[in-house]
């Protein structure tokens, strides 16, 4: 809310009391609500004074342009080219001065216009500063004047409101208190302990007739309005409002219509209560009813678009026939306009959640709508209704009929909260007396009553709704008794040693290994669209992820149930702009819904994506070698079994060929199991998967982290690295092409030895020298002892064993 000093100041000391609007801003940002902007309109402009049109004439070189001798001083005119439409001799404008500098930073000099010489510039409220949105709309085309009291050479700014200073709040939704001068005048008396000067003008009904014999209201289900009231005001007479009641609403940021419309905001803004006005001659049945509308119904708002409404939509109707859509836009069929003589005015509380969403669903959010959504104070319905009119009998000439009718009307009610003095120092960490908190509650204008030495019952007006709990009474104590006047203190406990449980010290490894292998972390967003929230699965049987309600956008509308598309996210966004080799790895939860359940159940996963190469080619590295070196299936599955290597997970860890995952390449896929048990996949991503999400060849991988966590770890401890020497044996195998390395590795160490240390394949063949269906496969096995140098003998004999069990398991044949 854009909240004006100078209103402000109006019903506080605030000059008096030397509160700058500055220290205010960062007073009301400590204790109340955020702050947007400090801003004062007058900024950045300079030389802007109040001119006198004392003649005009055409330009004799143009059919639009006029010559205007214009009075800036009591004793200097100067003469400004002007294109202006609505230019008049004898009106007090805006003039902008040779030197002088206008709101979007132009400077105005002196020059010619198509001959003739211009020494200024004659403005209109745009040109120095104002909006679109706030400009009267009859004078958005033209020059605006000044009153005619307003001294010749003075700087213009006073006569605008522009030497105001705006305070815009940034009001969280359960403070909608402070969407009001009223409100905000309340809250700044008890944090400053100020006297509290806001006044309300009390209505003279100075009609002869009844109100409730020209106009009915009903209200169908009272949740609908639990306060419905109407007022009619007859004979106004319709014109542009008193300039002061403009500067008001454009400070506010709300564009002056006339003074029946322009009254009505401006109570919205005084006290936070939304009006509408209906043209009473208009209304064809004069009977106001509150309803919901029917499935489907049409309805023609103030802007002239035709809504289609919902069931839950609330409608205010003239008789059977809609008049507005209720707290959120009147209808255009019965607008106030320049013919309007008799005003209909209403004053409500509509249902909140009713409001927000239609107002959500309809995108016709307003000033109205907002303060809706986030409460209305039931204490000042009627004194705004009664205020509002005030206005319209003294701005319009209007007469306000007698009475107010009352179709619904909710008890104004005190919420009771019982406080202990002790248990609000031992929460806040003070020492206040019961006297203290009686005249922090005085403050705010909150009764308090003492019960005994310790207890306090205090009565919450209706005007603070935000405040139901005892806790909400703790929050308003501290923010008054000032936050930085709380004291520092070191909290007391029991000592305990501090440290990660087992959970913790694992995720966190598991984040350093994946740092040690050469991985980036990356951190991508929780919320996919629905196709790729279900990509990518573990256990592709999981079902379809969790929608969103009311999703952000239509690229994040579900919930996901893998990680790596979002790294494929990222990847595609590095290739973009010409980063070729990607390495990224996450780790983070996966949602994961269970049938018959609301909540997903959330697995912790790793996951991994790499395009191009791991290494960057360098000086002594030529294009054609570092091709050589592009990540391929077996680097990535070798990441993953360092990994599961160094997480020294026990158990039996395995790959399985998979052709069936639909997002992977069918025949470079492989799922991941720890006893038998599938915790996760490693491929290649499918081609037309990576062209859809417009990434080049990419590998990923993805681990369920959760049976990783359960699984036996092996014991870590140090081992000698032995200082003998190492002795190797190479053997030729011929195979048949069904036969796996990982098969021929297993037999070689079921029968290689203690002095066996490892297993390497150092070459593959298969070709036209071969028989048909056969391969070959050459190893290197390494033998070492750690105790002693090995003979030999003892090595043949190790060896000797490994052939003959080779040739019985795989019939292998020794080349």
């Amino acid at each position: 809310m854009k909240v004006s000093y100078q209103w402000l100041n109006h019903y506080l000391p605030l000059e008096q009391n030397g509160i700058t609007p500055t220290e205010l801003a960062e007073k009301i940002a400590r204790t109340s609500v955020d702050i947007n902007d400090v801003y004062s309109p007058q900024n950045g402009l300079q030389k802007v004074v109040v001119g006198l049109v004392e003649s005009i004439k055409d330009h004799p070189q143009s059919d639009h342009l006029h010559i205007a001798q214009v009075k800036v001083a009591e004793d200097t005119t100067v003469q400004i080219v002007c294109g202006a439409p609505n230019l008049v001799a004898g009106k007090k404008v805006i003039t902008a001065l040779a030197g002088a500098k206008l709101a979007d930073g132009t400077k105005i000099k002196k020059s010619k216009l198509r001959g003739e010489e211009s020494n200024g510039m004659l403005c209109a409220l745009q040109e120095i500063g104002f909006t679109d949105k706030v400009a009267p709309k009859a004078y958005e085309e033209g020059l605006w004047y000044l009153p005619d009291d307003a001294e010749v050479g003075a700087p213009v700014f006073s006569y605008l409101g522009m030497d105001d200073t705006i305070i815009d709040t940034d009001v969280t939704p359960n403070r909608g208190d402070m969407l009001s001068i009223y409100g905000n005048v309340n809250d700044l008396a008890a944090i400053y302990a100020l006297d509290n000067g806001f006044t309300s003008h009390e209505v003279v009904e100075n009609g002869t007739e009844r109100t409730a014999d020209l106009i009915k209201a009903t209200v169908a289900d009272q949740q609908l309005a639990p306060t419905y009231k109407l007022r009619v005001i007859k004979n106004v007479h319709i014109q542009d409002s008193p300039l002061w009641l403009q500067i008001r609403l454009w400070n506010a940021g709300i564009r002056p219509i006339n003074n029946v419309v322009d009254v009505t905001n401006y109570i919205l803004v005084k006290y936070g209560q939304p009006l509408h006005s209906f043209d009473y001659d208009r209304l064809t049945s004069h009977e106001i009813k509150v309803r919901h509308a029917a499935e489907g119904e049409q309805f023609t708002t103030l802007d002239g678009e035709e809504q289609t409404l919902a069931s839950q939509d609330i409608l205010v109707c003239d008789g059977d026939r809609p008049a507005a859509l209720a707290g959120t836009m009147g209808g255009q069929d019965t607008k106030v306009t320049d013919q309007t003589v008799n005003v209909a005015l209403e004053a409500a509380i509509f249902d909140p959640v009713m409001v927000r969403k239609q107002a959500r669903r309809l995108d016709l959010h307003s000033e109205s709508s907002m303060r809706f959504e986030r409460g209305i104070n039931p204490e000042t319905v009627e004194v705004a209704l009664n205020e509002a009119a005030y206005w319209l009998s003294e701005l319009a000439g209007g007469e306000v009929t007698k009475g107010i009718v009352t179709a619904t009307e909710e008890a104004v009610q005190v919420t009771p909260i019982e406080l202990s003095t002790k248990r609000v120092n031992a929460v806040l960490g003070l020492s206040l007396s019961q006297v203290d908190l009686v005249n922090l509650f005085d403050r705010l204008r909150f009764a308090s009553q003492a019960l005994d030495d310790d207890r306090l019952l205090v009565q919450v007006p209706a005007r603070r709704w935000d405040i139901a709990i005892k806790a909400d009474l703790y929050e308003e104590i501290a923010r008054l008794y000032g936050y930085d006047n709380i004291p520092s203190t070191l909290p007391t406990g029991t000592r305990t040693l501090g440290g990660l449980n087992e959970r913790q010290r694992f995720l966190r490894a598991s984040r350093h290994v994946m740092q040690g292998v050469g991985l980036n972390q990356a951190i991508s967003y929780s919320l996919l669209t629905a196709e790729q929230a279900a990509q990518f699965q573990v256990n592709p049987q999981a079902g379809q992820p969790m929608l969103l309600d009311y999703p952000m956008s239509s690229d994040h509308v579900a919930t996901r149930m893998n990680i790596v598309a979002g790294l494929l996210i990222d990847i595609a966004y590095n290739v973009a702009r010409q980063v070729d080799n990607v390495a990224l790895y996450e780790q983070g939860r996966v949602f994961l819904p269970v049938a018959g359940q609301e909540r997903p159940t959330e697995e912790e996963h790793l996951a991994g994506a790499v395009t191009g190469s791991l290494t960057a080619a360098s000086w002594n590295q030529a294009d054609d070698d570092n091709q050589d070196n592009q990540v391929d299936f077996f680097t990535v599955k070798g990441i993953v079994e360092r990994y599961l290597r160094n997480m020294a997970v026990e158990g039996e860890i395995s790959y399985q060929a998979n052709h069936d995952r639909a997002d992977l390449h069918p025949g470079r896929c492989a799922d991941v199991l720890l006893d038998g048990q599938v915790v996760g996949y490693i491929g290649q991503v499918h081609p037309t998967v990576a062209k859809q999400y417009r990434v080049p060849v990419t590998y990923v991988f993805e681990l369920n982290l959760e049976p990783l966590l359960q699984a036996d770890k092996r014991d870590k401890h140090y081992q000698l690295i032995s200082k003998y020497p190492a002795i190797t044996r190479d053997v030729a195998l011929l195979v048949d092409q069904k036969v796996t390395n990982a098969q021929i590795v297993t037999a070689i160490k079921e029968v290689g030895g203690p002095y066996l240390k490892a297993v390497h394949l150092f070459d593959l063949y298969k070709g036209n020298f071969l028989p048909a269906n056969k391969k070959s496969l050459a190893y290197t096995l390494t033998y070492q002892a750690d105790q002693g140098t090995l003979t030999e003998d003892q090595v043949n004999e190790a060896f000797d064993k490994v052939i003959a069990h080779l040739k019985d398991q795989v019939q292998a044949e020794i080349r």
